[in-house]
């Protein structure tokens, strides 16, 4: 796996607890008992997700600065015990692993070989396993900040879609965070800012992503900053 992934902006999305809980609300019919979590970071993502029932939750680092903080907070019992962390990618699998969930959460967009890396996650599914791909929206919002933290793209649905292996079944593919597509649209026609600020992370987590929250069931989920995909593996 080739990842480009700075994680300069881990620590300013770390405390957007809106934005977190509003993902875990969407993502939790599908968090098995089972995870593996692709480019884990921080592990910011696990407070929220994790549920009473998961008895495995592997998570994936390839930064080994990260992976050692991360492994630090399952030390410290900052994160559960049953969290385990490999400072490596999906190639350093054990081939007979599977797993309930495998989550790729504003990851893949990192990952240069995306369909290649899609391919190999699902090979790690279990017999009902879901794989849940969450990645920025609309190339046309492509914008300085996005080359700064090392994306190659941003998705459309459609694009998204073809990433992942045709034999796996589609659940849903929606976009998401309805009012800060607007905040995005402004900084790539107007302000141009390479890293936002954390008055600005704040901002949008406080406000706009509860908005998002109320206006993206009602509109459908037809427009968002960000595209979100569920796929099931068809019975073996």
């Amino acid at each position: 796996m080739n990842i480009i992934y700075p994680g300069s902006e881990l620590a300013l999305f770390a405390e957007a607890r809106h934005w977190k809980r509003y993902v875990a609300t969407l993502l939790s019919p599908f968090i098995g008992d089972r995870i593996l979590e692709v480019g884990a970071g921080l592990g910011s993502n696990i407070p929220y997700l994790h549920h009473a029932g998961i008895r495995d939750w592997l998570s994936l680092e390839p930064d080994p600065d990260m992976a050692r903080h991360l492994a630090d907070r399952v030390g410290r019992g900052e994160l559960p015990a049953n969290c385990r962390v490999i400072a490596d990618g999906t190639g350093a699998l054990d081939p007979d692993a599977r797993f309930a969930t495998v989550l790729y959460l504003d990851v893949l967009e990192h990952i240069e070989d995306d369909r290649a890396e899609l391919a190999r996650a699902a090979r790690y599914l279990d017999e009902r396993g879901a794989l849940i791909v969450l990645s920025p929206a609309h190339p046309f919002l492509f914008s300085p900040f996005d080359a700064a933290i090392g994306h190659y793209r941003r998705y459309t649905k459609t694009s998204l879609i073809a990433a992942a292996p045709s034999d796996l079944a589609l659940i849903s593919c929606r976009l998401v965070d309805s009012v800060g597509f607007f905040a995005s649209l402004a900084n790539r026609l107007m302000l141009k800012q390479a890293q936002p600020t954390p008055r600005e992370i704040a901002l949008w987590d406080s406000w706009m992503v509860p908005l998002s929250r109320a206006i993206d069931p009602a509109t459908g989920f037809y427009f968002g900053k960000s595209v979100l995909a569920i796929w099931k593996q068809s019975a073996r």
